[in-house]
């Protein structure tokens, strides 16, 4: 596998940006220079004596790696990692975590020397006395200086087990200070206690942690990784981005530019969630490890793009041939801790040893370390013949597919991707694995995934009910396809439900269930059936009673052991685990991490039995390395899908829960919910953006409704499907012809034009009507249709249609256009309504008879002639013809925008629709048998609503109301 590049050094030439990779000491090749053209964004490689001299004070900066080009239109900006945390070891290599990335503009030279000398600025500054930061600077990595920088780098920081990045001592930079209030501090006196909490950088918050197990150094990670950014704090890599001022493209995309760029700041650095290794695959788990055919095979093309989430903003790199610049990142989480068992332990008292617990807990200076890197509690020589050291490390993997933010990624996709999907696999393996080849290693995988059927939920609630989706066969046939792909992928299934069997929950718990029981029905073998298991977690653990989880495990214990684990001695896979718990709740987070964390703690057990350790029999059965190990897993999936930490948190770290843990689930709660309301509408957007899912028109959507649709929900195909439906539902006479379906926005109310809402409609075009079916995109149902026989057709309006003027999209005068029927209703033309019943209701228009004294006279006297009724009219506007989701099969890129789908023009759709409800209106219509072909046409170009007209319509309410949206999510 070609090496890839420990460092960049990072500069600004005349004419783009340069790129020096460094190897390490083992690869001898000299590796090219890359530049990255102003402009454009193209990649080539240079000549080695183009790069500029780099001797000036902060004119160049080293990265760990380069994550990616963030391409908006014409205007790229290079992200790389700038600071990392190494957070474990498998087989002796390194894992990253990275904790803080740097944008910089490829626009032009000025832009870019700017935000390189902001850059190098910054990490000088962090890497100085000065600037040192006393709880970070000891655990992370540093830039060192790049003007000094040879083609070479010594590789033994990336693997020396005795890193700074984990050492827990302060750092020797760290200067002298004193204040009065650190004097104070110092003093361990009741004011000294309180003195601490007030003025040191945790504060309560860091104090109230402890006391809910968790450690000092994920006190620090936690408080860091808000998704703020501080911009106070000295050596924080700029946040501000600059944006030439003669930008152009899409006003909303370049308008949200400077949001996307911190967003894509926070969400790659200072957010903590992605991770990345030089020489291991962190991608795919021990069973599933892929080797390259060849040593030539870059890392890119054989890790797992299930978890690849920069492969889309990589993409140029890998195209221009700089592999040793593909750095794949995954998000998730990785952590390590080291234990000793003993397989004879001695005997120990359980009075004594209880009371000697106790008296350790109030011993000073005592700390709980259990966030920090793999150590034992014992040194290696210090361990007895009986006892033996062990690393378990937990890798979850966060799919790329349907991948999102709670409430905005509910359910499942087309494909079978559900959202929230993550791969959690545990390795045990001896401490001395790296060199012991014939030493175990032993791992245990399981997944989590959201309910595989379609359906959403209300952000703006604590506990919204779901609301099913589409037709039982839409559900069934993706359900199927995800279970498929599962059976593919881990073999044998066993499905573990957490959610409520009564409550709000219950319904799509029974969809499941009975969607299984079908799937099974129709399995062709009794190995193709995919067990189920109802567990209801709140009814069990009734009385915060978590510990009642054991009665799953009397379930699936056997179950668990059956499966079994893979094992591998000396990178050989000697046994394969046969198959796969998958379990969920509602969001797939707070019960699922308990259960997980069971479940991974039995087959723990298991495996070191194996080996002769029981760990019944150990003094330490309170296994906090154990505990903490799995609760930070579960706070770091939460974050990412809820951008809290895991509800429940406190037993998961301590086995015990009481009324702190309870008040901490409230206030989560609350914090959802406000980030469900408000925050994560933009940040998905983002991601969608990242990822590759959808293109910069998607900014245009987020402007005018400050959300964006799903771009896995493909509206193409939902919208032929309705077309079909609805052509076999409405249509009852087999002589008409069938000419032709589209989808129109209409107004909610019939025979209106202007209204504050529109509704997606199906139209419907034969050659003897016009059919108008209300659809329920929901249910996949058809709620109402209005039939208009097309003799009564008298006029047809086409040009400008808009309804709303608080974004640049919708005032688009070429774009927002649409038309309207004018008809006199008859006998032939009928409204039905459907009831959901035996029944539906219809209508036929009818002409109106006079009322009151008229009224009177006419029905005592000689019958008077009645009045006609008025012409009624169908209001259709065109949706956008070019949309926001990127197209699949486009892999190239466009000179105007990558992956769009593009298709006829909204007016030219709008004009050929017209003239074809024209055509067969004037066949059908008797009176214009006779007339010239140029004198008989129902088509009149003009405004249906200008936008002068929209402007005086739209409120100053209106107006105000958009301002405050755009100012709280934009």
């Amino acid at each position: 596998m070609p090496s890839l590049a420990r460092k960049v050094v990072i500069c600004a030439a005349v004419d783009g940006l340069i790129l020096q990779p460094l190897n390490t000491k083992k690869d001898q090749r000299t590796p090219p220079l890359y530049r990255i053209k102003y402009g454009d964004a193209s990649i080539t490689t240079v000549p080695k004596d183009s790069a500029p001299a780099t001797s000036e004070p902060n004119s160049s900066f080293e990265a760990f790696g380069i994550v990616g080009l963030v391409t908006v239109f014409k205007y790229s900006y290079l992200v790389s990692i700038t600071r990392r945390q190494q957070v474990a070891q498998v087989r002796g290599l390194p894992i990253y975590l990275v904790t803080e990335v740097a944008l910089t503009p490829c626009t032009s030279q000025e832009d870019a020397r700017e935000a390189i000398a902001k850059t190098a600025a910054a990490l000088d500054a962090r890497t100085s006395p000065q600037g040192t930061d006393d709880e970070e600077s000891a655990t992370e990595d540093e830039a060192p200086d790049s003007r000094g920088s040879a083609d070479e780098i010594d590789d033994s920081t990336d693997s020396a087990t005795g890193n700074a990045e984990w050492s827990t001592k302060a750092s020797p930079n760290t200067t002298a200070r004193s204040s009065i209030a650190e004097d104070v501090i110092s003093r361990r006196g009741s004011y000294g206690r309180f003195a601490q909490r007030w003025f040191s950088r945790a504060g309560w918050a860091q104090d109230q942690k402890r006391n809910m197990g968790l450690s000092p150094e994920q006190a620090v990670l936690d408080s860091g990784s808000d998704g703020a950014v501080d911009k106070k704090k000295k050596g924080a890599v700029p946040t501000k981005i600059p944006i030439p001022d003669d930008a152009a493209g899409s006003q909303a995309a370049l308008a949200l530019l400077p949001k996307l760029l911190r967003t894509t700041q926070i969400l790659f650095g200072t957010s903590r969630t992605f991770y990345y290794s030089y020489d291991f695959d962190i991608t795919r788990s021990l069973g599933n490890a892929k080797v390259p055919a060849t040593a030539t095979v870059p890392m890119h093309n054989h890790v797992d793009p299930n978890y690849f989430w920069n492969r889309y903003i990589i993409q140029p790199f890998i195209a221009a041939g700089a592999d040793s610049l593909a750095l794949p990142l995954m998000q998730g989480f990785v952590g390590q801790r080291s234990f000793v068992v003993d397989s004879h332990p001695p005997q120990v008292d359980d009075g004594s040893a209880k009371d000697s617990v106790e008296m350790s807990d109030f011993a000073p200076g005592n700390t709980t370390t259990t966030a920090s890197p793999p150590q034992s509690e014992k040194a290696t020589a210090e361990l007895r013949p009986s006892e033996k050291k062990f690393d378990i490390t937990v890798i979850s993997r966060r799919s790329t597919k349907r991948a999102g933010l709670r409430y905005l990624r509910r359910g499942i996709d087309e494909q079978g991707n559900v959202a929230n999907s993550v791969e959690t696999e545990q390795i045990l393996s001896p401490a001395d694995a790296t060199w012991d080849p014939k030493a175990k290693v032993y791992s245990f995988v399981q997944i989590r995934g959201s309910f595989p059927v379609f359906f959403t939920q209300s952000p703006y609630s604590l506990k919204p009910a779901p609301v099913m989706q589409h037709s039982p066969d839409s559900n069934f046939a993706a359900l199927k396809k995800h279970f498929d792909g599962l059976r593919k992928k881990y073999g044998e299934l066993q499905i573990v439900n957490l959610v409520e069997k009564h409550g709000v929950e219950a319904p799509i718990g029974r969809q499941y269930e009975s969607a299984i029981g079908r799937l099974n029905e129709e399995a062709g073998s009794d190995a193709e059936k995919v067990s189920f298991e109802w567990f209801d977690f709140h009814a069990v653990c009734r009385g915060m009673k978590f510990e009642n989880v054991s009665f799953l495990l009397e379930i699936l214990g056997k179950k668990l052991e059956s499966l079994g684990s893979t094992v591998a001695v000396d990178d050989q896979v000697t046994a394969r685990q046969t198959g796969v718990l998958r379990t969920n709740c509602m969001d797939c987070l707070d019960r699922t991490n308990v259960c997980q964390s069971s479940f991974a703690k039995h087959m723990l057990d298991h495996q070191l039995k194996e080996q002769g350790f029981d760990m019944a029999a150990q003094a330490d059965q309170e296994n906090a390395w154990f505990n903490t190990l799995w609760a930070d897993n579960g706070d770091a999936i939460s974050k990412q899908y809820a951008s809290t930490g895991a509800m429940k948190g406190d037993y998961t770290r301590t086995r015990k829960r009481n009324y702190r843990g309870a008040l901490t689930d409230a206030g989560l709660s609350l914090t959802r919910l406000f980030n469900g309301m408000f925050n994560d509408f933009f940040l998905q957007t983002t991601i969608d953006f990242l990822l590759g899912n959808v293109t910069s028109l998607v900014f245009e959507e987020f402007e005018a409704n400050m959300m964006t649709k799903d771009p896995a929900v493909s509206m193409q195909n939902m919208r032929q499907q309705a077309i079909e439906l609805c052509q076999k539902r409405v249509v009852a006479d087999d002589a008409e012809e069938f000419i032709g379906g589209w989808t129109f926005l209409t107004p909610s109310v019939p025979d209106t034009i202007r209204a504050t809402t529109l509704e997606e409609a199906v139209l419907l075009l034969t050659d003897v009507a016009l059919y108008l079916c209300r659809f329920d995109w929901n249910l996949d149902k058809i709620s109402s249709f209005e039939r208009v026989d097309l003799a009564h057709v008298q006029k047809i309006k086409f040009g400008t249609y808009i309804t709303s003027t608080i974004s640049s999209a919708q005032v688009d005068e070429m774009r927002n256009v649409g038309l309207v029927v004018e008809y006199k209703p008859g006998s032939t033309d009928v409204t039905r309504v459907n009831t959901r019943s035996l029944s539906s209701m219809s209508s036929t228009p009818k002409a109106q008879e006079p009322t009151g004294f008229a009224g009177f006279l006419s029905r005592a006297g000689r019958p008077q002639a009645v009045a006609e009724p008025p012409p009624r009219r169908i209001a259709l506007k065109a949706p956008h013809s070019q949309s926001s989701v990127a197209d699949p099969a486009r892999v190239g890129r466009d000179k105007d925008e990558p992956g769009a789908i593009t298709r006829l023009t909204e007016i030219q759709e709008v004009v050929v629709i017209a003239a074809e409800i024209e055509r067969l209106a004037i066949h059908n219509q008797p009176r214009l048998a006779g007339v010239k072909p140029e004198d008989a046409h129902l088509i009149e170009k003009g405004d249906i609503i200008s936008l002068a007209e929209a402007r005086k319509n739209t409120g100053l309410l209106e107006q105000l109301g958009h301002s405050i949206k755009k100012l709280v999510w934009a």
